[in-house]
This record gives C-alpha cells, sequence and structure tokens, in this order.
C-alpha cells in the first residue's frame, strides 16, 4: 500500500508541531534548579547585606546607649539646681533667699533696697520661668562681685537684665535694677487661655 504523498501544507504543520515538541520538552524537563539558582543568588546576597546592616546597627547600639545615659546623666545635674517648689511663690521666695545670702557676704556698703516679682513665663516646652526684680546700692566694682557670686550659686538662677542709673555721692553708689530669672518645672507655669481675638 503506498503512503499518500505530503502536501506542503501539512510539511509546515508536521515542522511546527516539531518545533512546538522541542520547546515543551526543553521548558518542561529542564532542571528546575537551573532556573531559580540567579533568583536564591539574589536572595542570598541581599540576605547577606541585610545581615552586615544589622550588624551594624548592633555594634552601635551600646555607642548610642552610653551617649544617651550621659546625657540623662548630665541633665540631671543640671536640673538639680531649678527651682522645686510646689508653687511660683514659694519658687521666688527660694529666689529671694538665695539673693539674700549672697548679698550677707558682700561688704556693708552693699545694700538691698527692694524686690519686685514678674509673672512666671514657659522656658521651652519643658521649663517654666520665674521673674524677680531686685534694687540694690553699691560701687560698682561690689556689683560686679556680687554678680559673680551670684553665677557661682547651685540654683538655675541667671541675671537677665542690668539697669544702672548715675553713681550718687562720694563713695560713688551706683543705684541698680537687676532682674533675676529662675528655671522652674513647666507645672508652675499657667497655660494660656484662649487664643487671639478672644
Amino acid at each position: 500500500m503506498r503512503m499518500p504523498e505530503l502536501t506542503p501544507r501539512d510539511r509546515r504543520a508536521l515542522l511546527l508541531l516539531g518545533v512546538c515538541a522541542v520547546v515543551f520538552s526543553a521548558v518542561y524537563f529542564w532542571p528546575a534548579e537551573s532556573v531559580s539558582v540567579v533568583g536564591a543568588a539574589a536572595t542570598v546576597e541581599q540576605m547577606e547585606q541585610r545581615v552586615t546592616k544589622l550588624r551594624r546597627m548592633a555594634a552601635a547600639a551600646p555607642g548610642r546607649q552610653e551617649a544617651l545615659n550621659r546625657v540623662k546623666e548630665e541633665l540631671g545635674k543640671r536640673e538639680q539646681g531649678m527651682l522645686r517648689a510646689a508653687t511660683v511663690a514659694q519658687a521666688q521666695a527660694e529666689m529671694l533667699e538665695m539673693v539674700r545670702r549672697v548679698a550677707k557676704t558682700q561688704p556693708e556698703t552693699f545694700v538691698l533696697r527692694g524686690t519686685e516679682f514678674g509673672a512666671p513665663r514657659p522656658l521651652g516646652d519643658a521649663y517654666g520661668e520665674v521673674v524677680m526684680t531686685v534694687i540694690v546700692e553699691c560701687p560698682i566694682e561690689q556689683l560686679v562681685t556680687f554678680l559673680v557670686d551670684v553665677s557661682n550659686q547651685p540654683e538655675l538662677i541667671a541675671v537677665s537684665e542690668v539697669q544702672l542709673s548715675q553713681a550718687v555721692g562720694n563713695k560713688k553708689i551706683i543705684p541698680s535694677r537687676l532682674t533675676f530669672t529662675g528655671v522652674v518645672p513647666r507645672s508652675l507655669v499657667p497655660e494660656k487661655k484662649g487664643g487671639p481675638g478672644f
């Protein structure tokens, strides 16, 4: 029996079928490991980078913690000089007591004449500030000594303003207004109610 002759159309169909079989065999029977090696290699590289980054962060953590501890310790030392009072009036009385204590160490020509207290005000977000003005009369040298002695006190009190008047008499006594500010907890400063227009 004689086989029928293939037409050009049949030959093209057989050729296309052969190509499809080769491609299918290559995809289906190709080892899976060789395909995933590239993805696995990239993943291992990424993991190594991540591990390296985590090691760096872990190595830096003790240094950061040590720096944080030093800052907290320094802050604690500085806050020891804060005026710890239950009310603004008590804080102002404590500030006045410090000024009187330092004034007692000055010569007799140093005289405290009067005291005025201002309203407390915020000092940043965490602290407040109480204000007190004292009037003193003394020679300029004693005033300088007094200001230095005040700055050496343990309390967090500073002179924020100095107003000098004209010298009086032969001893060159100078009347002066000294404004002191002391640091207090923020809780002592009342919150301002309302805003502009209220």
